[in-house]
């Protein structure tokens, strides 16, 4: 099937990948997990190499592993056609349990061992230290990962939710290719000085969670419309009054949609696509129908006047509440 999405340069000198990637971690865990569905999850990874896409974005941690191997059973024998990246450094134990994180050298490397096993490839293509070790020297585990490339085992790396002086002291040790930091229109807080950093430095930048965890879709009105084990109960956002606050603002964004004849989540998607073809937005679902919908937000341009409409719908620091809680947002490299 010939491509449909449009292609983009992942940093000044990095390699092309699909405009839209496609995160994978809620096919093995966190979001509603009664409804996981490996067979249906395949299809929908199918779907989206047929349609154009190429660039996958799993992790070590995501489902303690298994959201590796099932990746790994996905693209068996389309290989070629697959723009490949995991993650190490959030520490999990065999009952989920978090552990902390770590980035020294000897972890680098079992961790690339562990995730070529199970994702059933010889070379991941973009490696990833998921979270900066604050007891490690980032430039040790950069080293690390370097030593990875030479091999032949790996070949780019990145760095996720990385401060920018972390970013700066890593590109000394070996090119980076990829920064991957949550952003989208209820958190924009790169903007300030995360993506000036790396724009700076010709380094791509991969946004996570560019739908806000579902939140950005108009699809919940109340913390009631998550099943009850849902990991998004523990995030500040979605809990007691700042889930209001943050419907109201959601709502800006369906009024807008409306008069453009999308929905939010394509409105949303369209937005932060607009930021710089730099920005590759990797939005994650499990459901096919989704990923039609998220598919069809790439071919939606926006002029600059929409643009400038929908950031002031949403201005930066407008969401009530953090983006994670606090444990997990002590983890983040500030």
């Amino acid at each position: 099937m010939s491509s449909n999405l449009p292609m983009r340069s992942l940093g000044v000198h990095g390699p092309r990948v699909s405009a839209l990637g496609l995160g994978c971690m809620g096919m093995s865990e966190f979001y509603d997990p009664k409804s996981m569905d490996e067979a249906e999850s395949i299809r929908v990874l199918h779907r989206f190499l047929d349609a154009g896409g190429n660039f996958l974005d799993t992790a070590d941690m995501y489902g303690v592993g298994r959201n590796e191997e099932l990746v790994g059973r996905a693209i068996a024998g389309r290989r070629p056609a697959v723009f490949l990246a995991t993650k190490f450094g959030n520490v999990r134990g065999p009952q989920g349990e978090f552990l902390g994180v770590r980035g020294d050298p000897a972890y680098v490397r079992a961790c690339c061992e562990a995730s070529l096993r199970r994702l059933r490839v010889d070379v991941i293509d973009l490696y990833y230290q998921h979270r900066v070790d604050p007891q490690v020297p980032i430039e040790d585990t950069v080293g690390a990962m370097a030593e990875l490339v030479r091999a032949g085992k790996v070949r780019y790396l990145g760095l996720s939710e990385a401060a920018p002086a972390t970013i700066r002291r890593a590109a000394r040790v070996h090119p980076i290719t990829a920064l991957q930091t949550e952003y989208s229109l209820w958190s924009r807080e790169v903007e300030a000085e995360i993506l000036p950093t790396v724009r700076e430095l010709g380094i791509g930048f991969v946004a996570y969670s560019p739908l806000g965890r579902g939140f950005l879709t108009g699809n919940l009105q109340t913390p009631a419309d998550l099943p009850a084990d849902d990991y998004r109960h523990n995030s500040p956002r979605f809990q007691a009054a700042n889930f209001s606050h943050n419907v109201a603002l959601v709502a800006r964004l369906r009024a807008i949609a409306a008069r453009r004849g999308c929905t939010p989540a394509q409105l949303a998607l369209a937005w932060v696509l607009a930021q710089g073809e730099d920005i590759v937005p990797i939005p994650g679902t499990k459901r096919l129908r989704y990923l039609e919908e998220n598919l069809a937000a790439a071919a939606l341009v926006l002029s600059p006047e929409e643009r400038q409409e929908i950031a002031a719908a949403l201005p930066p620091g407008s969401a009530a509440g953090q983006r994670y809680p606090e444990r997990a947002m002590a983890a983040v490299n500030r």
